[in-house]
């Protein structure tokens, strides 16, 4: 298959994925992703034509420098030392140790092989790692730890598989000058990044100080910087651009803070490509491990030399020792800081160390690594067992993601699935929760609220706002805003609310619908015995009210029609309406006839509601007021609408009226964020999350004014 409808079909698989995730959250969408490879490649024998020579480039550099613009603050970088020491000598020690156990285990596995697979195994998925050490509420230190070193040991990691991969090519190693070229390309490598990073920044401060500060420019500019600096740090100064590209990310981002005010939509354009990009390229790597998976498992087995359980077991073996050597390591490195510190209550114990192994979930990098394995050596013949290299890395990425999604419902109260790079692309991935004057918030302290919670509580601010400025004049509008917010609010309360409290709202709300019908239904047989309304008018509202009530009784039933029925109604109602209205000529009086019905069953259906509310026989207090309103709300829009059809020339009136609200609107919005952020309820990175979301309301209504001026 051509490359470019490859990707396609990768790129396909990839949203197909999450798709499924959605509703199999329990399931990481990295397993999903390999799973549905597999599929793909097992049921038509599809291949990727891979080109070992630009995976790194094309997988590599933007997945690090990423991680690098995402380089935790506050207290990681407090730890910056043991976490650089442990992503460095923790790799030493995985590739030594590891390789050399991998080599034990697996005797026909050359030794250099062996160490490269050890190697390339050593990095962990930084946001795995984080999302299995919050919820089993490690120590504080440890996680801080284990979070940042997750980090940086892509780096280190990849060094060492490359040394390794070379030593196997060439069939030559030495190792006086493997610490030299070592300290050669990490220094060369490190000031790389420094330097072209730097100069990249000053071009772009200039360019903008020459007036060319265009969004989409400087947002290519920034996407194709770390592809630019691994280019130039590989082929030209022959030092590691994967250094290069988080050297580079880390500095971006700790410069990145100075320029945010003054470009704010550059930042929010290029946070969302970023997040598109990651997102794609995790995804495809994944889906290729699938694909990948019965190439290598057939070249295993023609091979000869090992049969699918062997190969299985080698996977797990493999697991285990990567698992023995982290939790040891985080062991012995607790250990170490409580006899250091005398500080014995910080001791985690064994059960926290093995936590800490068992968070060590292989992911994208690791995949990438492997699959860049060139084919050949410098002789000429087949690199030894690259098949079953690339087996054995698989199976320890499968192996360790299912092993964490296993793990996490036994450690941690939270419902919350495993997050991985595929799943998790928030900017504060990365971030510590802080209140209001940016220290730590004990769990136990404040009652915090959901994002959900957050913008539902934020929006009745808005619909609040609204109310305050509605008059005679600008009813519609403010009816308009504030049907469009009570949608959002209730689709937010069917995430975070109980169920029982949803299930009694609902009903409820059919309660008070069915009351509504019945007073529209009494309000249009008075219409027709008044003669106000023809017998068309008269049946085609009669249809509408009797349609809204099967849909009701359908609801109350907890019974939902099939999609075949869904449709015949759709085209049914859609042939009767384009009868009803070719009935007459006199289309004018039908419309006339269209708005009054909707005024007076309108009318009719508020009365309905506020004669029964206020019968002796029910009590008003046992109905969700948001129900109430909500419903009111839906039939005075519906009486304002028919007032403005029949009165034309105010729409550019109207229009004005919506703007003019929405600004004073997202003004509560963004003072309720506030308030929240006070008083605790909030941190402040999901009030940052929460201003973003205002910002891109902004946005959207200056965009819609500025093609309303054009």
């Amino acid at each position: 298959m051509p490359i470019v409808e490859a990707v396609i079909l990768l790129i396909v698989l990839v949203l197909l994925s999450n798709i499924i995730s959605h509703y199999l959250t329990f399931i990481p969408v990295s397993l999903i992703q390999i799973a549905l490879g597999l599929v793909v490649a097992l049921v038509w024998q599809f291949e990727v034509p891979l080109e070992t020579d630009w995976f790194l480039l094309l997988f590599i550099a933007p997945l690090l420098y990423n991680d690098g613009r995402r380089f935790p603050r506050q207290e990681l970088w407090r730890l910056r030392g043991p976490i650089f020491a442990n992503a460095i000598w923790l790799v030493f020690l995985t590739t030594i140790l590891g390789g050399f156990l991998i080599y034990e285990l697996i005797p026909k596995m050359p030794f250099t092989v062996a160490l490269a697979l050890a190697a390339i195994l050593s990095p962990t998925d930084p946001v795995a790692v984080q999302s299995i050490s919050k919820q089993a509420k490690l120590p504080a230190s440890l996680m801080h730890l284990v979070s940042g070193e997750s980090l940086i040991n892509d780096a280190s990691g990849l060094i060492a598989f490359k040394y390794a991969i070379a030593a196997t090519v060439t069939g030559t190693f030495s190792a006086g000058t493997a610490v030299g070229d070592f300290f050669y390309i990490s220094i060369v490598g490190f000031l790389s990044g420094l330097i072209f990073m730097t100069a990249i920044q000053l071009l772009m401060d200039v360019l903008r100080r020459q007036g060319i500060d265009d969004v989409i420019f400087n947002t290519v500019l920034q996407i194709a910087t770390p592809f630019v600096i691994y280019l130039v740090t590989e082929e030209i100064t022959h030092a590691s651009g994967v250094i290069a590209v988080v050297t580079a990310g880390v500095l971006f981002h700790a410069r990145e803070n100075r320029i945010v005010d003054d470009s704010p939509e550059l930042k929010l354009v290029t946070e969302k490509v970023w997040d598109i990009i990651i997102y794609s390229l995790n995804g495809i790597v994944f889906v290729i491990l699938g694909i990948e998976l019965p190439v290598a498992t057939s070249e295993v087995i023609k091979g000869g030399q090992f049969n699918t359980w062997e190969a299985l077991f080698f996977a797990f073996m493999a697991w285990i020792i990567l698992v023995a050597i982290r939790t040891a390591w985080t062991y012995g490195y607790v250990l170490f800081e409580r006899l250091n510190h005398k500080a014995p209550k910080d001791r985690p114990g064994f059960r926290m160390s093995l936590l800490s192994g068992l968070s060590g979930v292989r992911g994208a990098v690791t995949m990438a690594g492997v699959l860049s394995v060139p084919a050949t050596i410098a002789s000429g013949a087949s690199f030894p067992t690259r098949s079953l290299m690339l087996f054995v890395a698989s199976g320890v990425i499968i192996i360790s993601l299912v092993a964490a999604t296993v793990t996490l419902p036994l450690i941690s109260t939270s419902k919350q699935p495993l997050q991985t790079r595929a799943s998790a692309s928030d900017e504060g991935a990365n971030e510590i929760d802080l209140d209001a004057d940016g220290d730590e918030i004990p769990a136990d302290q404040v009652r915090q609220i959901s994002e959900d919670e957050a913008r539902a509580y934020i929006m009745r601010l808005a619909i609040s706002k609204i109310e305050e400025m509605r008059r005679p004049d600008n009813q519609r509008a403010a009816y308009d805003l504030i049907l469009d917010y009570q949608f959002i609010i209730r689709r937010l309360e069917m995430n975070y609310r109980a169920d029982t409290a949803m299930q009694k709202v609902l009903a409820d709300e059919i309660k008070l619908r069915q009351v509504a019908l019945a007073g529209e239904r009494a309000s249009l047989k008075e219409l027709r015995q008044a003669e106000k309304i023809t017998q068309t008018s008269y049946v085609g509202a009669l249809r509408r009210i009797e349609n809204l009530e099967s849909r009701l009784t359908q609801v109350a039933g907890n019974t939902m029609p099939s999609v075949m029925r869904y449709w015949r109604v759709f085209f049914k109602h859609m042939f009767r309406n384009a009868a009803y209205w070719l009935h007459s000529e006199d289309t004018e009086r039908l419309h006339a006839e269209s708005h009054l019905i909707e005024r007076e069953t309108s009318k009719a259906a508020i009365k309905a509601l506020s004669q029964y509310l206020a019968s002796s026989d029910v009590d008003e207090t046992q109905f969700d007021n948001q129900a109430v309103y909500h419903l009111l709300v839906q039939y005075r829009n519906r009486i304002e609408r028919a007032k403005a059809e029949t009165a034309p020339g105010h729409e550019e009136q109207y229009q004005h009226q919506i703007n003019k609200m929405r600004v004073r609107a997202l003004g509560a919005e963004r003072s309720g964020i506030q308030t929240l952020l006070e008083a605790g309820n909030i941190t402040w990175n999901m009030a940052s999350h929460l201003r973003q979301y205002v910002n891109y309301s902004e946005n959207v209504l200056v965009m819609s004014l500025n093609s309303e001026d054009g």
